[in-house]
């Protein structure tokens, strides 16, 4: 305890020596950490252990809370500072003036002449054996004390705009209660000493910080939310923080903090109960998931603060996304490698499964589950097959059409029920085909050709519409365009919908247990909501294919149709997972209409299930439009991986060796 105390000590000292730079005299000392003797769970203290506020500063926003004999600093938000951030100007003391002249190197002028304070001041009193850590100064943990974070904080007079319209935001949920934000507007705001990582001027920029809120927020959290709070913090320090990602916290605990709160304010307050602990972590890992997948987690109080801006590289966003994909759907499973606490080693001596063998008998619904997941899925394929019987002319399907009309009115419930599923498809085809006929003539789309597409939207979960979707595309309808695969990316729950394709003897790997669940309870009418069919485009439709993707209806050279099997007419085709085809409509679409933001999202969603779906019937098509995408963002050197990944999963029949041609041609020239 002694050398406990002696740490305290030299913080405190650490703290007089920036006061005194700053002329400040008096602090107040917030403990928000969690080492009193015996609860402290090693690697899971808090954010910050201790918040040193500066009782002679004053932060203002304007000059009527300015105060004599305080230090005043004038709080300067506009269009240049980040989001959650402001500049320090600093104010004389005995008079409402700003100070007119530099003191050293941390206190200086701007280019309009304001004496600003620069947040490297913390760097002046750093003592040996201690770092900044952002805002804080951090000593490791060492024999006979623990490693803590202490931040100098300036006191807000007032609230901030920003965060202040937390305060008076009506919830739709009950959380966190009227009664909690009552008590966070009696707390203080401050500012502490750190720059967005993003910004030309971090130097001098000081963040917005609402410790003391979330202070009070973390502890109104009930069991089951600690519990959860603590859970992904191991799993993530387990999974994600580790050696191979540079050895550094990508995932910090205050990002996590902030995902739990999300999840809380959006979900009931009834889910989240301890029997229900492993469902609830499943969903704060999605949700962390999807922050990723935007690069976009905002504050939970100053909501216009991203916590993700500029925090990843490209490669490090793709190392995230591959670990994360492993962790989600989460089934518990991961608990067992946690080290911290042994928490691993002690589930597994709970579930009795160290030197023991284990028998796994299935339940009567596991088995139901199990058998009609992979009835619906031969279904699905059986569908995808008779759908292609035919030359893929424009008077064949409509024969087939009219032959199943007849079917349908004569047949049993089970012809009934086969004509029903396939009909949408083929419709959809003759609204193609239509369509490009149109196109070719007068670069338009007839009302006939719609009203085919139109009939056959419901044959599944995407395909049909992203057929939609490319047509309205080659004819320059963009906006249109853009809100078919915004509605298409709204239904494509990705923990339930299972990708199906016939065209030659593809073996998925694993069948999504939320996609046997609704098999067993819905039958055959679970088709349209949890299947979708690759996207196939025939010869004739290529008025209604983007450019990048009519390359794969010529993949063949003369001596690749050598090499063609008896199952292999598909490939004088264009083919494509619906997924994948989602994400690059929507690259094309958001850069036609000059949404740049939304696009780069797009170009990482087509990444990101290029390498995670594993059940991608035509992955080296995928990569090929990849590929292309990558050459439109003046990336040859990432294009030409796509096109030798794409061209190392499939040798013969693959665009990619045009691709390869093409691109090295470009880059010489």
């Amino acid at each position: 305890m002694v050398m406990k105390r002696r740490r305290a000590a030299l913080l405190n000292e650490i703290m007089r020596t920036i006061y005194h730079t700053l002329i400040g005299e008096k602090y107040t000392v917030y403990n928000l950490g969690s080492h009193s003797e015996g609860t402290t769970t090693p690697g899971l203290q808090s954010d910050i252990d201790t918040l040193f506020c500066l009782d002679d500063c004053n932060m203002i926003q304007d000059w009527s809370e300015w105060t004599l004999g305080k230090y005043n600093q004038m709080m300067i938000q506009n269009e240049t500072t980040p989001p959650g951030y402001c500049l320090l100007q600093l104010l004389r003391s005995d008079a409402p003036l700003p100070v007119a002249h530099e003191r050293g190197n941390n206190i200086v002028e701007d280019t309009q002449g304001r004496i600003l304070v620069k947040n490297t001041i913390i760097d002046i009193a750093m003592l040996e054996g201690h770092q900044r850590q952002g805002p804080s100064i951090a000593a490791a943990a060492e024999p006979g004390f623990y490693a803590c974070d202490s931040v100098a904080a300036f006191p807000c007079k007032s609230w901030p705009q920003s965060p202040r319209a937390w305060l008076h935001q009506q919830e739709t949920n009950t959380w966190p209660t009227a009664l909690m934000k009552r008590y966070a507007k009696s707390t203080k705001c401050f500012v502490v000493g750190v720059g967005h990582r993003a910004s030309e001027n971090a130097a001098i920029e000081w963040r917005l910080s609402t410790s003391l809120a979330e202070h009070c927020l973390m502890f109104n959290l009930n069991i089951a939310q600690i519990k959860c709070y603590i859970l992904m913090k191991m799993i993530i320090k387990t999974y994600i923080n580790v050696e191979n990602l540079y050895n550094e916290s990508y995932i910090s605990s205050f990002i996590c903090k902030t995902v739990l709160l999300h999840c809380i304010a959006n979900k009931p307050s009834c889910v989240w109960k301890e029997c229900n602990i492993l469902n609830c972590l499943n969903y704060c890992l999605y949700t962390l998931n999807n922050c990723l997948l935007n690069e976009h987690c905002p504050h939970f109080i100053v909501h216009e603060n991203n916590l993700m801006a500029g925090k990843f590289s490209t490669e490090i966003k793709q190392q995230l996304f591959e670990i994360m994909s492993t962790l989600i759907p989460f089934d518990g499973i991961s608990l067992f490698g946690i080290q911290i606490d042994n928490l691993g080693e002690r589930l597994q001596i709970k579930l009795n499964m160290i030197n023991e063998v284990y028998y796994y008998i299935p339940q009567p619904d596991e088995c139901t589950m199990s058998e009609t997941s992979v009835l619906l899925d031969i279904l699905a394929q059986d569908v995808l097959k008779t759908e292609k019987i035919g030359d893929g002319s424009l008077d064949t399907l409509i024969k087939n059409v009219i032959q199943l009309k007849r079917y349908y009115k004569a047949g049993d419930m089970l012809e009934k029920t086969a004509c029903r599923l396939l009909i949408p498809l083929l419709c959809t085809s003759i609204g193609s085909l239509i369509a490009s006929q149109n196109i070719q003539i007068n670069s338009t789309v007839s009302p006939q050709a719609l009203t085919w597409t139109e009939a056959g939207l419901d044959s599944d979960v995407a395909s049909s519409r992203l057929k939609l979707a490319s047509i309205m595309f080659c004819v320059g309808n963009a906006e249109i365009t853009a809100l078919i695969l915004s509605h298409v990316e709204e239904q494509y729950k990705k923990e339930v919908i299972e990708p199906v394709c016939f065209c030659y003897d593809f073996h998925r790997p694993y069948i999504r247990r939320e996609f046997c669940r609704l098999s067993s309870q819905y039958g055959v009418e679970a088709l349209k909501y949890t299947v979708a069919f690759c996207v196939n485009f025939f010869t004739l439709e290529i008025n209604c294919v983007p450019h990048e993707l009519q390359y794969e209806m010529f993949r063949s050279t003369q001596e690749d149709l050598l090499h063609r099997g008896r199952r292999d007419n598909w490939m004088d085709c264009a083919v494509v997972d619906s997924l994948p085809y989602l994400y690059f409509l929507q690259y094309k679409t958001y850069s036609f209409i000059q949404r740049p933001e939304e696009q780069q999202q797009a170009l990482i969603k087509l990444g990101w299930v290029i390498r995670t779906e594993r059940n991608l019937g035509h992955r080296e098509t995928a990569l090929n439009l990849l590929g292309q995408c990558m050459e439109q963002e003046n990336r040859p050197a990432d294009a030409l991986q796509c096109y030798m990944s794409s061209l190392h999963l499939r040798e013969r029949n693959n665009a990619a060796k045009f691709h390869i041609c093409r691109c090295l041609a470009n880059i010489i020239s």
